[in-house]
């Protein structure tokens, strides 16, 4: 397996390769046609672990058979807005929602495109919708909703809030800010992309109002990769792969010991993973592991790209920003094995992981980030 060094303006863009053993429990790519895969998940994974949901005039004191009925009624109406705090959860557990404000596919009586703010935690215990007009879209719309939520759903005000459109920053921002609410540009919003997703089949296209072949208003960025800021540089990275069983290993030791990093929740994305099944992944070596994971552990890190096209490695994080995160000399070979690493990425519906360790040869990683790459909400 050759190992190539990770972009540096201050070194040669494409080094001479060099030759490692993989870390412990890591598979290298060393034949890429022929990689072999025993899948049970579904491409892409779908939401499997969605809560009951309740209409917006229910109350949290609804006797259980009357609440089953309400939500049944509700299932059979896509005009209904939600309102929902799962019952077995602690309101003051939810410090962190996802969020987004955005318009949707439908006109309203005036012709106009509604809007709609989506709000839930990572674990969809909560879930809110509400509709607006597109004349009152603004931060005192939207820091007004917030508090509603709050007032209603008995949760406190949440410490962060994410959010993954980059245009409408700047309302989400400043409706936080007002709140003490710490916002957060990220992708890495994967229940409520997921969810609006659903919502797009489930809810927008049997709405009365959904327009077939509406385009977003407010499309998801995919800027030209920048430059790799110098203290997010390594010194030198593999194509890896590492047994499904092994990945819960190391996310399992995010509570034994200090490691940087962030997981997803898997069982709530419906993503179902034989523990032989091989993840693949990159592992990034540099005798300053430890300052570069906790650089890396404030970015929001969202997913890896190889692009054969350019013989390069493409980082994504926050909303809207890439980076050339690494290049290598185009080859037959290393072209090869970059298909190989996306088609396993593409196998295992769009998971894989970032590693990083003091070195290639080392048992334990420093930081290490559990990914998952989705395409775009069809809204």
């Amino acid at each position: 397996m050759a190992t190539l060094s990770l972009n540096n303006p201050s070194r040669t863009r494409n080094p001479a390769p060099h030759h490692h053993k993989p870390i412990s429990k890591i598979c290298s790519l060393t034949r890429p046609t022929k990689i072999s895969f025993n899948f049970s998940t579904k491409t892409p994974p779908k939401l499997h672990h969605f809560r009951p949901i309740k209409s917006v005039s229910e109350s949290s004191l609804s006797e259980p058979k009357e609440a089953e009925a309400e939500s049944d009624d509700f299932e059979d109406d896509p005009t209904q807005e939600l309102s929902y705090l799962d019952e077995e959860t602690d309101p003051e557990s939810i410090t962190e929602w996802e969020l987004d404000f955005c318009s949707r596919p439908i006109l309203d009586i005036r012709g106009k495109k509604m809007w709609e703010l989506v709000a839930c935690d990572n674990s969809l215990s909560l879930q809110y919708t509400k509709y607006f007009p597109n004349n009152v879209i603004n931060s005192i719309t939207l820091k007004d909703a917030i508090v509603s939520i709050c007032d209603d759903l008995g949760v406190p005000i949440p410490e962060k809030i994410r959010f993954f459109r980059s245009q409408m920053q700047t309302i989400i921002t400043k409706a936080c800010k007002e709140l003490g609410i710490k916002p957060i540009p990220s992708k890495r919003c994967l229940s409520l992309l997921l969810w609006l997703e659903e919502r797009y089949e489930t809810v927008y296209m049997r709405h009365p109002g959904f327009q077939k072949g509406s385009k977003p208003l407010l499309a998801l960025d995919n800027p030209f990769p920048m430059e790799l800021p110098e203290n997010l540089v390594g010194e030198r990275w593999a194509f890896v792969q590492l047994p499904f069983s092994a990945v819960m290993e190391e996310i399992a030791s995010f509570e034994t010991r200090f490691i940087f990093g962030a997981s997803l929740d898997l069982d709530l994305l419906g993503i179902e993973i034989d523990d032989k099944t091989l993840i693949p992944g990159l592992s990034v070596a540099t005798s300053r592991a430890q300052p570069l994971a906790a650089w890396m552990n404030g970015l929001e890190v969202c997913s890896i790209e190889a692009d054969t096209a350019r013989a390069c490695l493409i980082l994504s994080v926050g909303i809207s920003t890439r980076y050339v995160y690494a290049t290598y000399k185009k080859t037959p070979v290393t072209t090869s094995e970059a298909e190989a690493w996306e088609a396993a990425k593409k196998a295992c519906g769009g998971l894989h992981f970032l590693a990083i360790q003091e070195d290639l040869d080392s048992d334990d990683c420093v930081g290490f980030w559990l990914l998952l790459d989705l395409p775009p909400p069809p809204v």
